[in-house]
């Protein structure tokens, strides 16, 4: 087994592209879609369910872990990856984004963020630094450098100041990283939707220099469309030989088109969060197992899938469990949600490998046109 962190491109297609992650835990195939697990747990599964779906590395939480159970408590007990039972490669966010999104309860300034818990109102510090040190501390395989995220949409000149002040944290973060073998430091692009400020991001963390390079500050309101149009242009300024990380996306059609654009891997928790609110995802888009229809319906969610739930549950025993407010209905609807996203990565790499991809994505795109089965 590897003892550094290297990616290996294997084939392109277009945009898009498919290769392999050596970790010391293990290989990630890209693209990859990354389960989130934000409080050491993927909500409503077992490790060892995550890995049977497909999933290679799964994504936790900075912020929430160090304010409960604490980063220096994972440590004792092992790590994160012993914490939780998970023996792949995990990648841990900064925790920028989550204290950005505190509003009132926080305090930006050159040095870093002051910010009250949202879970008893204890205050706490983060910066690259701490970043770092809590991070190092859980044990995580790919780090994050720490960065300001601001919402969109902005002004342009809020929008460059946030951007200079992340590339200026990057190289903090890189410093306080240091020399760690077999564990890999990744940059954050910012510039909103502006071309000429992601490019001066990008080339300021080439400066730097990072194993792997994210895609930041999309997915915060400003829709597909725009999201899109920065990815026609942004992963084309990061080097061809580094992973690229799109943050926070997100539903099928935003990962198909990210990958299009040459994006290598992704995270959102919409898997979860769906499959724990009565909505699956499917070949022909969403099922909400929660409407009348379902409630005599003997078919599985999708006739083709072959998740635990598609091979032993009824829509309509799936509708009684959500109605009755079983946790069974959220373990058994999150698997084939995390199911069906892993099948699609792997469709994804297949065609890429094969130069077949505008063919797949026509296909995904019908499928989904078509919408849901109608009931018996």
């Amino acid at each position: 087994m590897t003892t550094r962190f290297n990616f290996t491109l294997k084939a392109t297609d277009g945009a898009a592209r498919t290769g392999v992650i050596d970790t010391p835990r293990g290989q990630i195939r890209t693209p990859a879609f990354m389960p989130v697990g934000t409080a050491a747990t993927v909500k409503a599964m077992l490790p060892e369910s995550v890995a049977a779906t497909g999933a290679d590395i799964l994504l936790g939480n900075t912020y929430h872990l160090m304010l409960r159970p604490g980063a220096e408590r994972v440590a004792r007990m092992g790590g994160l990856h012993r914490f939780m039972n998970w023996d792949r490669p995990i990648l841990t966010d900064s925790g920028g984004f989550q204290v950005m999104s505190l509003a009132g309860l926080r305090k930006l300034t050159e040095q870093g963020v002051t910010f009250s818990s949202h879970v008893d109102g204890s205050k706490h510090f983060l910066s690259p630094e701490t970043s770092m040190q809590i991070q190092a501390l859980l044990g995580s395989d790919i780090v994050m450098a720490f960065d300001e995220c601001p919402a969109l949409p902005a002004t342009d000149d809020a929008v460059a100041a946030s951007m200079r002040l992340s590339m200026r944290w990057a190289q903090r973060s890189r410093d306080a990283f240091g020399d760690r073998p077999g564990h890999a430091l990744f940059g954050i692009m910012q510039g909103g939707v502006t071309p000429e400020l992601r490019q001066e991001s990008a080339q300021a963390l080439q400066a730097i220099g990072f194993d792997g390079y994210a895609v930041g500050g999309l997915a915060v309101g400003e829709g597909q469309e725009a999201m899109f149009g920065v990815l026609d242009y942004a992963p084309g300024f990061l080097p061809a030989d580094k992973p690229r990380y799109l943050m926070g996306v997100g539903k099928p059609d935003d990962i198909v088109g990210a990958v299009q654009r040459g994006i290598d891997m992704m995270d959102c928790v919409l898997p979860s969060r769906s499959g724990r609110t009565g909505q699956a995802w499917t070949p022909r888009g969403q099922v909400n197992i929660k409407n009348a229809r379902h409630q005599d319906d003997p078919r599985p969610l999708d006739e083709g899938c072959t998740c635990p739930c598609c091979q032993g549950y009824s829509r309509a025993y799936l509708h009684h469990v959500f109605r009755a407010k079983e946790m069974i209905s959220g373990m058994l609807l999150t698997w084939h949600n995390l199911h069906y996203y892993q099948q699609l990565m792997a469709g994804l790499r297949e065609a890429i490998a094969a130069g077949s991809l505008d063919d797949f994505v026509t296909e995904f795109h019908v499928m989904r046109a078509q919408g849901d089965i109608e009931p018996l």
